[in-house]
């Protein structure tokens, strides 16, 4: 019996999940995925009428929107330093600006998000159209940088492009045994990038229609919303828990 259980405990799967929930952005995946999970089952729930159950998932949506509020309050200064070194960094102008601009967006939407978060749980005390304009300001900060986000993106992939078709030639034309092996290396490396790059593009995509719907930019009901949500919010865990567990 206890060694069935320290099979289980002990299994790698366990201990990699421990290692993904002991970093904040794992925690805020997973709160994420469940939050959004329970924001298309209060819809859903809702629609056919059953408002008890409907009641009770929105109730978790809510706490885990102010849970990831309280774990996001550090961000802000997180976003306001990549911004510096953005500008300190060597690059193509055009992609230096857009993840400066992405950065700065960030920061004022997280700023704002801890306002919002202060504001709710009666820390300080706003007028209802202070805090209306608040929660506004904030999702316009928050779209605009999934905008840059995704520019930035573009701009990467068609710099990655040209950089990956100019190797390939250079991979033909190479005779050397030791040239030949450092540029596959490199194709490997752009490989990998590009990977990466259309990873965050489909993933900003899918935030992209969060704000948007919260702006009245475009219709969607909670359902797709949370549906979208969920999707992002996995593909963005799965990412982490690669990147934690090859560590």
């Amino acid at each position: 019996m206890a060694s069935a259980a320290s099979q289980v405990i002990l299994h790698p799967a366990v201990s990699q999940g421990l290692k993904f929930g002991g970093t904040t952005t794992g925690r805020d995946k997973a709160y994420r995925s469940i939050q959004y999970l329970a924001r298309f089952l209060g819809w859903y729930y809702l629609s056919r009428g059953d408002k008890q159950d409907a009641a009770r998932w929105n109730a978790l949506k809510t706490h885990l929107g102010l849970a990831r509020k309280l774990l996001r309050l550090g961000k802000p200064l997180e976003h306001l330093q990549a911004a510096l070194r953005a500008t300190l960094a060597t690059g193509p102008a055009d992609e230096q600006i857009t993840t400066i601009g992405r950065q700065l967006c960030y920061f004022g939407f997280l700023t704002y998000d801890a306002l919002i978060w202060a504001n709710t749980i009666k820390l300080i005390n706003l007028s209802a159209d202070y805090s209306s304009k608040i929660t506004k300001y904030s999702y316009r900060l928050w779209a605009t940088g999934i905008g840059l986000s995704l520019l930035n993106s573009v701009l990467k992939l068609r710099r990655l492009s040209k950089e990956y078709r100019r190797l390939r030639i250079s991979a033909r034309g190479e005779k050397a045994l030791g040239q030949e092996v450092e540029i596959q290396t490199k194709l490997g490396v752009n490989k990998a990038a590009r990977k990466a790059v259309r990873t965050q593009f489909v993933v900003d995509v899918l935030d992209l229609s969060i704000p948007a719907t919260a702006l009245q930019l475009v219709q969607l009901n909670d359902g797709v919303v949370g549906i979208l949500g969920l999707i992002s919010s996995l593909i963005g865990g799965k990412t982490h828990w690669e990147a934690v567990n090859k560590k």
